[in-house]
This record gives C-alpha cells, sequence and structure tokens, in this order.
C-alpha cells in the first residue's frame, strides 16, 4: 500500500516547502514558519522532548511518524529524524490524510 501522508510529504518537498534536518528544523520553527513538524518515531528521546518543547512554545503541531529511513527517502535524503512543512495546505492535507488513515 502506498503512504500517503509520505507521498504528500514528498510532493511538498518537490514544491519547496519542506526543510528537513535537525539544523533547518529548528530554524524554521524558530522564525516560526513551520505549519507542521514531523518526527521519526525511532528518533532519540532527546530530540523528540526538545522538538515538543518548541513546537509547544510556539503552538505548531508536531506528529510523530513513519521512521528516519522511510522520512528520509521520501524526502529524498538518506536518513531523517525530522521535517518541517512550511505550508499551511500541504500542513493540512498531511494531517488530514492522517485523520482519516485512523477512522
Amino acid at each position: 500500500m502506498q503512504d500517503k501522508v509520505l507521498s504528500l510529504l514528498s510532493l511538498a518537498t518537490k514544491a519547496g516547502k519542506v526543510v528537513s534536518g535537525e539544523f533547518m528544523t529548528e530554524n524554521e520553527i524558530k522564525s516560526e514558519n513551520a505549519c507542521l513538524v514531523i518526527l521519526a518515531s525511532d528518533c532519540s528521546d532527546n530530540t523528540k522532548k526538545k522538538f515538543k518543547d518548541m513546537c509547544d512554545y510556539r503552538d505548531i503541531r508536531l506528529i510523530e511518524y513513519s521512521n528516519k529511513e522511510e522520512l528520509g527517502r521520501f524526502i529524498g535524503k538518506e536518513f531523517r529524524a525530522c521535517a518541517a512543512v512550511l505550508d499551511h495546505g500541504f500542513a493540512a492535507s498531511i494531517l488530514k490524510q492522517l485523520e482519516n488513515s485512523n477512522d
């Protein structure tokens, strides 16, 4: 089955609306450009806490999804622990897809 959430993330990446990696993601959160932050489920607890605190403080939605290898593959990199979606439309589509898959 094709993963629609990761496909949307890939599409957003091609549109130039995704940054990935801890440094870039952190910068976009701090400048409040991030609409949605995605963390790989297998990233470290320290990383999860750091990004959760940053996102909570700025009221940015954060989700845990997939793993570092898949997250990286769908955004055209090797391994990625985190990524930030910089477009409200893509962020909303990803969240909607997540809600639909949980039904």
